[in-house]
């Protein structure tokens, strides 16, 4: 991708890596008076400095014109998860999934006035951007607790709600790990724009002010091809990570499977037994040089998890946002994502919920739900659509799934129908057996199971219960705060899906309705943003339904 209108105002190399070529960036150059000497051929610039990187030695910054906006952002087209017979198949197993990518996205759509695409829409990344309270594990016990909770459904009457949640445990700041991170910054030409590179060294620069001095940081970039910036440099020397950092520039094609090369490379040589070994990649996907099929940087991701390296993607910017790119990575590759649109979602990812989305504390955390066909005649899994796994998979330490971090909360809602009620989907079948007589023990409307490796490990761990009678509430105003608030997130990212799954009586004034009535203490203002972005949304939806009607007439 050719990125139009860059100037060069007195620079006598341009900074490419040696294995650019003439076609890796073109420029054009605007010389003001006095010329200058025309700029030297790529080979003998290549000697110079890294694509990305400025030369330092007094060369003023370039101009720039920011290229006309255009929409190419991607996403996996992925259904919702349908309605399922518990007499047909009564086990459900699927990956926690601890990513908040989906809800920044999908507020800066709301934001700009417009309602995100639906396939953008990930229910259970919405639902797990917010902290809940629920209680720290005992210590001695296993690294998280859970939590269970069923309360009647307020999306359709005669549903219930099934909400388990885990909470990861806390760790001191004293008692953490080292940090040695590897970052991969994309600094193609797609990345000019102010919402992209700029604000992602903005988000490095208050992650250091959380960091430790003896933790480390790497620098490697991409464009036409990928280059190391910065070695291995701990954070006591500051000023030099900064500087680095500060001399980055946006220019060329995207040769990202090539950086992802090069970023995991480097963290294998400093590999630290005792630390967090981590490559943190920064981007907006747009893999388009070297290695750019999802299923080959797929494969690469898969067999370098293998090394203990874990993988953080950042996704910024909008116009060619290439989620669907970022979110197989991260999930191959034991990975989290997030999606930075402000300096305030940096501060949430990279300072605020730093120890989340740097310390594991349990890997490949799995769940497996069994429903008792004598008190459940039907669920769904609400959300976690990508994130489904076989019931043998739970089993099979082989199998990869997602990890938790310090002090981090994983939330999943199954919408059930108890037998007996009116509010079925699915007709019973004419000839089938439908005796649930046989289903013991009776009292239990299902059993949950989770399974987790220490990190490290290659052994998993399983925990189970069963949840009872004691686990329900009658009535939604009895529920915990907790699971109130995050059955609004739940609402809401049904609406923004189109609301096919909610009954006729629950909408937009119900969600405003049910979130501000649980949003509890709120320091950072996230819950009272979210009650607004309801507004938006609706908004945003009746200004659509006037368009849809224009162009119908």
């Amino acid at each position: 991708m050719q990125m139009r209108g860059k100037i060069l105002a007195g620079v006598a190399a341009i900074a490419v890596l040696a294995a650019c070529t003439s076609q890796d960036m073109a420029e054009d150059t605007v010389a003001p008076p006095p010329p200058p000497p025309p700029p030297p051929p790529p080979a003998v610039a290549a000697m110079e400095a890294p694509v990305g990187f400025a030369k330092m030695a007094g060369a003023p910054s370039p101009i720039m014109v920011q290229p006309e906006p255009e929409f190419r952002d991607k996403y996996d087209d992925v259904d919702p998860n349908p309605v399922k017979l518990v007499s047909e198949e009564p086990v459900s197993t699927f990956s926690i999934d601890v990513d908040t990518a989906s809800y920044a996205n999908v507020r800066r759509f709301l934001e700009d006035g417009v309602l995100p695409p639906k396939d953008a829409v990930r229910i259970e990344e919405l639902i797990n951007y917010f902290d809940y309270t629920y209680p720290q594990p005992a210590d001695g016990e296993a690294p998280f607790s859970t939590q269970v909770n069923l309360m009647p459904s307020p999306f359709a009457e005669g549903r219930e709600l099934m909400q388990i949640g885990i909470q990861g445990r806390d760790i001191d700041r004293d008692a953490r790990p080292p940090i040695n991170l590897t970052l991969l910054m994309d600094v193609s030409g797609s990345m000019f724009s102010d919402d992209k590179l700029p604000l992602a060294k903005q988000a490095i620069k208050l992650m250091l002010e959380e960091m430790e001095p003896t933790d480390t940081i790497a620098i490697v970039v991409y464009a036409g091809a990928a280059g190391e910036i910065l070695a291995p440099t701990q954070v006591s020397e500051k000023r030099k990570i900064v500087a680095a950092l500060e001399e980055l520039r946006a220019g060329g094609s995207t040769a990202g499977g090539e950086g992802l090369r090069l970023a995991y490379s480097l963290a294998e040589q400093g590999l630290k037994e005792d630390a967090v070994n981590r490559v943190m990649l920064l981007t907006d996907g747009d893999f388009n040089v070297g290695i750019s099929d999802p299923e080959q940087l797929e494969d690469f991701v898969s067999r370098k998890r293998e090394t203990g390296i874990y993988l953080s993607v950042l996704g910024f910017g909008r116009g060619n946002y290439n989620d669907a790119m970022m979110q197989k990575i991260a999930q191959t590759g034991n990975g989290t994502a997030a999606y930075i649109d402000t300096l305030s979602e940096a501060r949430k990812v990279l300072a605020d919920d730093l120890s989340g989305n740097i310390f594991p504390i349990a890997d490949d955390v799995k769940i497996q739900v069994e429903f008792n066909p004598a008190r459940v005649a039907e669920y769904r899994l609400i959300g976690y659509e990508t994130r489904l796994l076989d019931r043998e998979d739970f089993n099979n330490d082989k199998v990869d799934a997602g990890d938790i971090g310090a002090g981090t909360s994983v939330t999943a809602i199954y919408e059930i129908t108890p037998v007996g009620s009116d509010a079925t989907q699915i007709d019973p079948l004419r000839y089938g057996d439908n005796d649930t007589s046989k289903a013991e023990p009776s009292g239990e409307y299902a059993y949950v199971k989770l399974r987790y490796k220490a990190p490290g490990e290659d052994s998993s761990t399983l925990l189970e219960r069963a949840v009872t009678g004691s686990d329900r509430v009658d009535s939604v105003d009895d529920a915990p705060q907790w699971a109130r608030f995050a059955t609004a997130v739940a609402g809401y990212g049904e609406m923004l899906k189109g609301g096919e799954a909610l009954g006729t009586g629950f909408g937009w004034e119900s969600i405003r309705n049910l979130a501000n009535g649980a949003k509890g203490p709120d320091e950072f203002g996230y819950r009272a943003e979210f009650v607004q972005l309801t507004r938006l949304a609706e908004t945003a939806e009746a200004q659509a339904a006037l368009r849809q009607q224009s162009q119908e007439e």
